[in-house]
């Protein structure tokens, strides 16, 4: 099967957890275990989140005063060549020396004209008090928001066009490399008025580009994986059940919270909805039972309604 794997946050950095290189070593060592176990009988492609290593990026830029601070594009081209060199290597540890891997720096085309433009709603960067928000919003141009008791620096998140980098990530696949790309969405970018392409100043969501890049590449599956068993209805609460399987419009009927298993919701959606294929969310760790349809919550076509999951112990 050609499989898309879409790696979370968690696959470099848990919840609470000093972002420390060690630490995001360690974390990419047991996404690399399970991907390690699928490797030799599937054609792998493997995106993944960085928004914390962005963060961090902006955090430590901010504290050098001689020049201005990188835009987002920048950033996210340096993340992905650090997140990829982690990935190659700790798979590279695993697999048969033979086993050649290649990550692909990926630009993604928004629209300048994306509705997201007028209204931003991402969080990047360090926080700031009130004042500070205020005159660096004024003198750069920003948007900001609350943040608990600060401000922070909000950008788009508008949704991807195009992956311009397809056709060597095609040509890779055919000759049997496992290619990391389209990390944390990509590196934004769109036409100018004179049509040059140039990098802008925006977050695209990691899952939702996943899935064009399934789409485009004719995966077999896209997989979705990130720090909980599956979706959840109910979630945080006694009730919370989880879902097994579900057809995409029953699921879409349930909503989901847009800032954490929306984004992952829609996009298993709209790539089997595009494709007919199935797409599954669940645990990292969980990523090659996941691949057999023994974990994780499954979207199909071929799914009546939704069905959930018996509770543990039952």
């Amino acid at each position: 099967m050609r499989i898309v794997i879409a790696l979370g946050g968690n696959a470099l950095l848990r919840r609470g957890e000093p972002m420390t290189a060690e630490n995001q070593r360690e974390n990419v060592r047991v996404a690399a275990r399970q991907i390690a176990l699928i490797a030799q009988d599937n054609d792998l492609v493997i995106a993944h989140g960085n928004g914390p290593q962005v963060g961090l990026l902006a955090l430590q830029g901010a504290a050098y005063k001689e020049v201005e601070a990188y835009p987002l594009d920048v950033l996210g081209a340096q993340t992905e060549g650090m997140i990829g060199y982690l990935i190659e290597q700790e798979l590279g540890n695993l697999l048969p020396y033979e086993v050649p891997f290649a990550t692909i720096l990926t630009q993604v085309e928004v629209s300048a004209h994306d509705p997201a433009f007028q209204h931003p709603t991402k969080p990047i960067g360090p926080v700031y008090s009130k004042e500070e928000a205020e005159r660096l919003a004024k003198e750069r141009g920003w948007s900001i928001a609350p943040d608990g008791d600060k401000f922070r620096r909000v950008v788009a998140s508008p949704r991807p066009k195009h992956i311009f980098e397809l056709r060597p990530v095609k040509w890779l696949l055919e000759h049997g490399t496992i290619v990391i790309c389209a990390g944390g969405g990509g590196i934004p970018t769109c036409y100018d008025k004179d049509h040059k392409l140039t990098g802008v100043e925006a977050v695209i969501d990691k899952d939702l580009c996943s899935a064009l890049l399934a789409q485009e590449l004719d995966a077999d599956m896209l997989v979705i994986a990130t720090d909980v068993d599956a979706a959840y209805v109910d979630w945080g609460t006694p009730e919370k059940r989880a879902i097994a399987q579900a057809h995409p419009d029953e699921l879409e009927k349930l909503g989901f919270a847009s800032g954490s298993m929306g984004p992952k919701v829609q996009a298993a959606i709209e790539f089997t909805r595009q494709t007919g294929k199935d797409a599954v969310i669940g645990s990292l760790s969980d990523i090659q039972a996941i691949t057999q349809r023994r974990a994780g919550t499954c979207v199909s076509i071929a799914t009546r309604g939704v069905q959930y999951r018996a509770p543990t112990g039952s």
